[in-house]
């Protein structure tokens, strides 16, 4: 099962809080791990191993945007910071919307993250 782990910068370090809290899932030998760039560097040095996309503002969410369409990716979490306003809005849209398109759930905050976990 492929997981991408995205995380605004406001947003980073309780992104990196939750995946600690949620190693003994996360680091289980059937979950591959995917991230933007700078969510993925804070991961690996959490002790994660992860495929790093771009940066978010690079193209990394439309990276991961293109692994959820071609059937890759099953679940995205994405802590969006929803008090700052970024300049890669489009791509941010267009990641959720393309999760909507191809019915991949997606946690847009740790309370819904929170809830697949437990799902898993």
């Amino acid at each position: 099962m492929e997981i991408a782990i995205i995380a605004h910068d406001g947003m980073k370090d309780r992104m990196v809080t939750f995946i600690t809290e949620h190693k003994d899932i996360l680091m289980r030998p059937e979950i591959n791990l995917i991230a933007t760039g700078t969510t993925g560097g804070r991961a690996e040095q959490a002790g994660f191993t992860v495929s790093r996309m771009l940066s978010g503002p690079m193209g990394g969410d439309a990276q991961i945007a293109g692994r959820v369409a071609e059937g890759k990716t099953d679940l995205v979490i994405f802590f969006k910071d929803p008090l700052s306003s970024h300049a890669h809005d489009a791509d941010i849209n267009m990641l959720i919307r393309v999760c909507d398109v191809h019915n991949v759930a997606i946690a847009t905050n740790p309370a819904s993250a929170e809830l697949f976990m437990k799902a898993l």
